[in-house]
């Protein structure tokens, strides 16, 4: 995912200025991406630019959307991205949305989440792991999920259970952590098992993705005008750090975190 945003930037500021066919003409690629469906872009909007490919031997698509935001810090970016209580408040599809277990050595987490769907489609639910790093060294922020099983989260028939998820985020600040200014590139895939083809799905996809980012924005602003406490999960991992690189073998629930470990954006 690092390797992948160092890409994109070195396309952004070669065709800085150029046209949106120029970007996607000139994409750069791995011998690993060579192989596979070529990216084709969908969106290019002021902030942000929305590319999709073919999953081969499926019917449905892959998504990326590399985009910049200079009015919050990439901090606070990350911090709402990843505080589960605030997006709570602030994302109206929730219908649930839980820590089931945390691991303290690696800080992977395993969230319960539970959305709306457009009507007449039932609301899906989601069980995945996700897992963070702050590269200090190399100034980015990467945070990735996916989905898995849980024994504590059987399925419910209320809803419809997506199986199949993937997400990658990564966050790279124009100067620091704390200051104004970042890029970030965002690749998602999931299968949200539904009767409708793909150019309908390709649809939902594609407008719903920009109006979280969107959404996610706004709540990362409000938190700063309004001085919300947010978690600071970059704190939090730092006061960690001795155990990176000491994963177990099975994810354990913790209780609620102490005072060091609950410091604020």
């Amino acid at each position: 995912s690092a390797q992948e945003m160092k890409r994109m930037e070195n396309m952004s500021s070669l065709l800085h200025g150029s046209a949106p066919d120029d970007f996607q003409r000139l994409e750069p690629k791995s011998e690993r991406e060579a192989a596979e469906q070529p990216w084709e872009m969908i969106m290019d909007k002021k902030h942000f630019k929305l590319w999709r490919r073919p999953i081969e031997g499926t019917h449905l698509y892959q998504y990326r959307v590399f985009g910049t935001y200079t009015d919050v810090t990439p901090r606070q970016f990350f911090n709402v991205q990843l505080d589960t209580e605030y997006r709570k408040k602030w994302d109206s599809l929730v219908i649930k949305l839980d820590v089931i277990e945390r691991d303290l050595a690696t800080g992977s987490e395993v969230i319960h989440w539970v959305t709306h769907f457009p009507y007449p489609m039932y609301s899906r639910d989601y069980v995945y792991v996700r897992r963070y790093r702050v590269d200090q060294e190399n100034n980015m922020m990467v945070l990735v999920s996916r989905a898995v099983e849980h024994p504590s989260v059987p399925e419910d028939p209320e809803y419809v259970r997506v199986r199949t998820y993937e997400s990658q985020m990564v966050i790279r600040p124009h100067k620091t952590f704390d200051e104004n200014g970042f890029d970030y590139l965002l690749t998602y895939s999931d299968n949200p098992q539904t009767v409708f083809p793909r150019y309908c799905v390709s649809w939902m996809v594609s407008s719903g993705m920009p109006d979280f980012l969107e959404k996610l924005h706004a709540a990362t602003l409000k938190a700063k005008k309004m001085e919300i406490e947010v978690r600071d999960y970059l704190a939090a991992k730092a006061a960690g750090e001795g155990g990176e690189g000491k994963a177990s073998a099975e994810l354990r629930a913790d209780g609620p975190r102490g005072p060091a470990q609950l410091e604020y954006a």
